[in-house]
């Protein structure tokens, strides 16, 4: 990981996008990060990532608000049954 000014990463862009093919950089404005750049594969692996955690919360909620009202979850079975499948 490399933190980087913008003003820096402007003048020397190519090589900027270089480091980010080994790591992460992370530009800073006044010290502080403000963005970063990751190589595409980086990028689609945490998109990808965060889609799975994504349904997974869904799950849990599901699940969660299942309990709280106190109902019955219906069997996979019988929703393919009605549903023709």
């Amino acid at each position: 990981m490399t933190d980087i000014p913008i003003t820096d990463a402007r003048d020397r862009l190519a090589s900027v996008i270089d480091e980010a093919r080994r790591g992460t950089v992370y530009l800073t404005r006044r010290d502080r990060r403000v963005a970063a750049i990751v190589d595409p594969e980086t990028l689609a692996q945490l998109e990808a990532d965060s889609e799975e955690l994504s349904d997974i919360r869904a799950v849990d909620e599901a699940w969660a608000e299942t309990e709280r009202l106190a109902e019955t979850p219906i069997p996979w079975e019988d929703v393919k049954r009605e549903l023709g499948l």
